[in-house]
């Protein structure tokens, strides 16, 4: 597994590197450091188009400046890379966990099925949050798995603990209820 992990990095790490120089190349074309009429400026547009376009297509939709398309790319490139090496991270320790979780008994196994149901919930409840910051809501077609999972719990709390000054506080004392009853059955499970 560890080979894999710095396989994965240095994966991360070489599309890091490749879009930094397409967005460089892209930059100097486009900024006209390199005339883009050249051999070299042609080159350079030839092999940076292809990633360019569709992050300058979104970028202008979005009201931007088309120039910063390219580092735009390097920072999509960035956060996706980061999340890949999160999201295996978590794979992996989620495997040792339930290998060890079902090697020691019937009780681990429950806790464990506890954490990972306390770790499901917070995960759409941030997502809940982030989505709503970004102007996704209910009926936003990836955001309504978070919804449908926190529902349950934010509603009631919404009911006796309304918006105060713009926030809503609802999915910060759902999370705190949630922390709670973690902590409470994984006393009476492993006590």
């Amino acid at each position: 597994m560890p080979e894999l992990q710095v396989g994965l990095r240095y994966f991360v790490f070489a599309a890091f590197a490749g879009s930094a120089l397409v967005a460089l190349a892209s930059w100097l074309v486009r900024t006209r450091r390199i005339s883009p009429f050249g051999t070299l400026g042609r080159a350079l547009r030839t092999a940076s188009d292809p990633l360019i376009r569709p992050v300058e297509t979104r970028l202008v939709r979005a009201g931007g400046n088309p120039v910063h398309a390219g580092w735009w790319l390097v920072v999509a490139v960035a956060a996706a890379g980061v999340l890949l090496i999160t999201l295996w991270n978590w794979l992996v320790d989620t495997a040792y966990a339930v290998t060890a979780a079902f090697a020691a008994g019937p009780r681990a196994a429950i806790a464990l099925t506890v954490v990972v149901a306390y770790r499901i919930i917070v995960a759409a409840l941030v997502v809940r949050v982030l989505a709503g910051w970004f102007g996704y809501f209910r009926y936003a077609r990836w955001v309504r798995p978070a919804y449908a999972l926190t529902d349950w719990l934010v509603e009631p709390i919404r009911r006796v603990l309304p918006p105060a000054g713009g926030l809503d506080w609802s999915p910060l004392a759902a999370w705190l209820v949630l922390w709670v009853l973690k902590r409470v059955l994984l006393t009476i499970i492993v006590g």
